[in-house]
């Protein structure tokens, strides 16, 4: 190291921005990420013993991906090279190749290369790669926000072992905010912080995850308000909501108000609104509720108060779930809000949510001694000699591909359980119900 790099080092700790300060120096400081990093984890014994292989980290932005490749990189004995692909090319890449195969010639010493944003190299530089990681001339850390199956070389996947970062929990992120404001060497402790609870809270909340946007709010914060008349910076509500120019909405996700506007964006769409559906949609949204509880009550709707008069409600809303599941936020929102709009607009029919209510009530209310025998089981040995299944007549034998026989157990022959309407598709299923009755 020379001195010009000696002095960017040394200025880089202290005129860094805060989430850069505060980056975790050793396994033990990494705060979320317990499903890879807790005791016992494959990762952390890799880390601690040294002993790693090629490795891809694949999670959203500010979930600590680079964060691991810096206690890698304090923690190991092999030389660290780190490069960022947005603003790296192949001839970077050559100069640490060649760097890293005299050292292990000469020296006998591995290298790592940490690529940041490794998506960004195209196809012919991830394929240079190739060979040196095949060899061990480097050992490959790449970092991503992408899909490391569609946007990272199959053959480098294949050579590495993938972790994926899930977004920190609220109280990790609280963690990591305390943090910052206490340690007076990286972090605001000099300035004389007070962070309030309600703005640790919600700054935790708001950053869906994404430590770097609490810490960046935090910091902004800190520098950009006037002490008090104690002499103290007070990180307020009011503050933080400034900082990340996001309102804190009247919504408690454990309180009274969390159920009253899920009611009403359920109302909404049973009721057929589709603009106060999606108007309440947003407000769950931007108050940062959980969108897999939005996806579940959708398609609870949409099998409740839609069912049979547009079974396919139910289909699209179970495609939005799914969708949500793999294109993740902030773009996981238009698929609820097409399910929430369709759900609002279908015709309505709540008659198999009343026929399942209907046919448990009778299971609790009536005792049932067996199924009919023409309707049991024929197939196992000597059930013929039982007279299980004899009588029972074979739908598709007949014209119409329909036969009358009864079907319910002899205590509830006749009853009625489901009882179609004349919206959308049950109407044609009430009308096929009462041809099967006329022959």
């Amino acid at each position: 190291m020379d001195l010009f790099d000696y002095m960017k080092e040394k200025s880089s700790k202290t005129d860094a921005p805060l989430a850069s300060r505060m980056r975790p120096e050793s396994v033990d400081e990494i705060v979320g990420q317990e499903h890879i990093l807790g005791e016992g984890k494959l990762l952390r014994r890799a880390i601690l013993a040294d002993k790693l292989n090629s490795l891809i980290f694949y999670g959203p932005p500010g979930t600590g991906k680079t964060t691991i490749a810096k206690v890698i990189a304090n923690t190991t004995h092999a030389l660290f090279e780190q490069i960022n692909a947005t603003s790296s090319g192949k001839k970077d890449m050559e100069e640490v190749v060649s760097k890293a195969k005299e050292s292990l010639t000469m020296y006998g010493r591995k290298t790592i290369l940490f690529i940041d944003e490794i998506h960004r190299f195209n196809k012919g530089q991830q394929d240079y790669l190739l060979p040196f990681v095949e060899d061990g001339t480097v050992i490959l850390i790449g970092a991503t926000t992408e899909n490391p199956y569609f946007e990272v070389n199959p053959a480098l996947v294949s050579r590495s072992l993938l972790f994926e970062l899930q977004p920190l929990e609220p109280k990790d992120v609280e963690k990591l905010l305390q943090r910052a404001v206490e340690d007076e060497e990286k972090g605001m402790g000099a300035y004389g912080a007070v962070l309030e609870e309600d703005a640790r809270t919600f700054l935790a909340d708001i950053c869906g995850g994404d430590a770097r946007s609490a810490l960046n709010a935090l910091e902004i914060g800190v520098l950009s308000t006037a002490p008090s008349a104690d002499g103290l910076i007070h990180i307020t509500l009011d503050v933080a909501e400034e900082c990340i120019q996001r309102r804190k909405l009247r919504y408690d996700k454990g309180g009274d108000n969390h159920y009253d506007v899920i009611s009403a964006f359920i109302k909404s769409m049973r009721g057929s609104d589709p603009d106060a559906a999606v108007y309440y949609l947003a407000r769950m949204i931007e108050a940062g509720e959980d969108p897999k509880f939005i996806a579940r009550r959708i398609m609870i709707c949409a099998a409740e108060d839609v069912g049979m008069a547009d079974p396919r409600a139910l289909m699209v809303a179970a495609a939005a779930d799914f969708a949500l599941e793999r294109v993740g936020m902030p773009e996981g929102q238009i698929p609820l809000a097409e399910a929430a709009v369709y759900v609002a607009t279908a015709p309505k029919s709540n008659a198999s949510y009343m026929a399942i209510e209907n046919a448990r009530n009778a299971v609790r209310q009536t005792q049932i001694k067996t199924v009919p025998p023409h309707l049991q089981d024929a197939h196992y040995k000597g059930a013929a000699k039982l007279g299980r299944g004899t009588g029972y007549k074979y739908a598709h034998d007949f014209p119409g591909h329909y036969v009358r026989q009864q079907y319910l157990p002899d205590e509830l022959a006749g009853a009625v359980f489901f009882e179609p309407g004349d919206n959308g598709y049950e109407k044609e299923v009430k009308e096929y119900m009462e041809w099967c009755k006329s022959l």
